[in-house]
């Protein structure tokens, strides 16, 4: 066998050639070496930490000394002036869009005031100002409104902090949602800061503290941007996930523990009202199955200069299409928002397909019981209802307009409105069974004024109390947070 030696005597050209390859790798290899160093580079000017981060620091201005550039981009959620066909930042009515949800939410504190949440630099200010919170509520309603809440239940105790009421905790929370929440003050690293979603995973027999960085990215969200209900008289915040996160699977959990949110003062159907079931519809749809996370859309990676960092400004993927969708689709930005707008569009036809089935369910099972039917005919006729408006309702709760999964979405609207239609059927029987005149007439309730004074809300005395309540009863630390935002 010849030596390489003997070869090149042969063949001059392998020469060259070896040379050429070694020049090569040689090359990659170099590359290799000055990106590791950049990277290293980045990090330690990434991470150089300016002055400590106290344990429990609300104040998001005091992480921003270290982390400017995260901080000026989560200012951004002052601004409020992107509107999408459906959702955005801006302050949307949802009555007065909606004017049926009065009638599919009389007795209960939904009816009287329900706006398009806007940016998380404002969650305090909203709930100071939401007339929801003129009806008396638990301290459990600021769980997730502000970095304060780490560091109260800290002090505290969960369950102190959970049966104590809105005005003895709100005396305490300043600041918005923010940098506690999701980071460790001394590592960056994402973190868990609410209970629920740990002890939610726990009774699943699931430990996130060994989740993926990635999965991380979403189990922060999920913390907030979820199902849950008050459980027992110290209002213990807890996700129904026990039997498993559907629709079926939570409404199946509810009806097993017995569990009501407000009986409906029309039809007297005892209700569920559902919260912001983002994380449970997102796990459904194909997004999640590729193991995107809620980070990679709404808080996508952006540089500046060499610096890498995630966009704070948490907001709507069409608010910064090129950032957070075109990273992997290549179509283009209109084609990109009219896709977006066609799924949309059919799951908010549904959408009020059901609302004007509720609505009617509730006005003529409150003529049912004005007729003189009996609880036990009626029994069946609310289950049905409370089932129907469960689903819509977890669809119409989430953000996105049906997007994070448009299928799940399509399915669970058409079951509400399958079950709506079995109401309707039963409903119809019952009327004709005892010649009481079906169908019934309906009011007006084509607008949010005339739909309240339907349920019968004097809405004049509600902003009344509701003014009254701020400006003489906790006057300090209402008008000091107002100022501040």
């Amino acid at each position: 066998m010849k030596t390489i030696r003997e070869l090149t005597k042969e063949k001059p050209w392998l020469n060259w050639l070896i040379f050429f390859i070694t020049l090569a790798v040689v090359f990659i290899i170099g590359l290799f070496a000055a990106s590791i160093v950049e990277r290293r580079s980045e990090a330690q000017l990434y991470f150089q930490m300016v002055q400590p981060i106290p344990d429990f620091e609300p104040d998001n201005s005091v992480w921003g000394v270290n982390f400017p550039r995260q901080y000026q981009s989560y200012l951004k959620t002052l601004d409020t002036t992107f509107e999408s066909k459906y959702y955005g930042s801006v302050m949307i009515d949802y009555l007065e869009k909606y004017p049926e949800l009065v009638v599919m939410w009389a007795g209960y504190a939904f009816s009287r005031d329900y706006n398009q949440g806007r940016g998380h630099y404002y969650s305090v200010k909203d709930v100071h100002n939401t007339l929801r919170t003129g009806v008396p509520q638990p301290g459990t309603c600021w769980t997730c409104k502000s970095t304060d809440v780490p560091r109260l239940m800290n002090e505290m105790g969960v369950e102190k902090f959970y049966s104590s009421t809105w005005e003895e905790i709100g005396k305490h929370i300043e600041h918005p949602i923010g940098c506690q929440d999701c980071h460790d003050p001394s590592t960056m690293n994402l973190r868990i800061t609410r209970p629920a979603l740990t002890e939610a995973f726990k009774r699943r027999g699931v430990d996130i503290a060994n989740a993926s960085l990635q999965e991380m990215r979403s189990l922060v969200c999920a913390q907030c941007h979820v199902e849950y209900y008050f459980k027992g008289d110290g209002n213990y915040l807890t996700f129904p996930w026990d039997d498993g996160l559907s629709v079926e699977d939570m409404e199946y959990y509810f009806d097993r523990v017995e569990h009501v949110d407000w009986v409906h003062t029309l039809s007297r159907a005892p209700m569920l009202k559902t919260q912001h079931p983002d994380y449970e519809l997102f796990k459904t749809g194909i997004h999640y199955k590729r193991g995107v996370s809620c980070a990679d859309c709404h808080m996508p990676y952006k540089r500046e200069g060499g610096i890498k960092f995630t966009d704070h400004h948490i907001s709507s993927p069409l608010d910064n299409i090129e950032n957070s969708c075109q990273v992997c689709h290549r179509e283009a930005e209109a084609e990109l928002r009219a896709n977006i707008y066609e799924i949309q569009s059919k799951v908010s036809e549904l959408r009020k397909i059901c609302e004007k089935n509720l609505a009617t369910l509730h006005i003529e099972a409150k003529h049912a019981w004005e007729n003189g039917a009996s609880e036990e005919e009626m029994a069946p006729i609310l289950q049905l209802i409370r089932h129907a408006q469960w689903r819509w309702d977890f669809i119409a709760a989430a953000n996105s307009m049906g997007f994070h999964s448009p299928n799940e979405s399509l399915r669970v609207l058409g079951t509400s409105i399958q079950k709506s239609q079995e109401a309707r059927i039963k409903l119809a029987t019952l009327f004709g069974s005892k010649g009481w005149e079906y169908p019934v007439d309906l009011p007006d309730i084509s607008t949010k004024e005339k739909a309240q004074k339907y349920i019968g809300l004097d809405m004049l005395t509600i902003r009344k109390e509701k003014e009254d309540f701020k400006n003489n009863i906790l006057p300090d630390w209402i008008q000091q947070r107002a100022n501040k935002q």
